[in-house]
């Protein structure tokens, strides 16, 4: 009687802590000691595939041993997901931070380059108008020089 009594309770103890692998959610598999995003991510692409009945078929999985599966089979959970669950937000807030600042950086030295090349733009047109307008004088001076010698001969 006493072992029938320690079997059932062993059963119900199992079966609390099974998990249907078949039609767990992401989340529901990365709270799960040893199984991240990717591993998740990966039991979910096999499991389209191919059932999977118990943690056993786990093992069939890339990058799943016997110890994940272990754990998937005695339902050994990571040791707080809520707080998981914060870090990987924290972690992804800054990183979308340090991107979103290297975008502006980005920005500001590509302004500060055309600004550059801009103001040399300007320097170079500028150099070229006054350039223009000194070959204009001197090309207006010797038009009055040859109009002076050519009244100064017909005199």
């Amino acid at each position: 009687m006493l072992r029938r009594i320690m079997i059932a309770l062993m059963f119900t103890a199992v079966s609390m802590f099974a998990m249907n692998f078949q039609t767990a959610s992401k989340e529901d598999l990365m709270s799960i000691k040893g199984i991240g995003e990717k591993r998740a991510n990966a039991i979910i692409k096999y499991r389209r595939s191919h059932k999977i009945k118990s943690a056993d078929d786990l093992k069939n999985i890339e990058g799943i041993g016997d110890e994940i599966a272990n754990n998937a089979k005695r339902g050994i959970k990571n040791a707080d997901t809520k707080s998981v669950s914060k870090r990987a937000k924290k972690s992804v807030s800054k990183k979308r931070k340090s991107v979103a600042s290297k975008a502006s950086k980005s920005k500001e030295s590509a302004k500060k380059k055309v600004s550059k090349r801009s103001k040399s733009a300007k320097k170079v047109a500028g150099d070229k108008t006054k350039r223009a307008q000194s070959r204009s004088k001197k090309s207006l001076k010797k038009v009055k020089s040859k109009a002076k010698k050519k009244a100064k001969t017909k005199k």
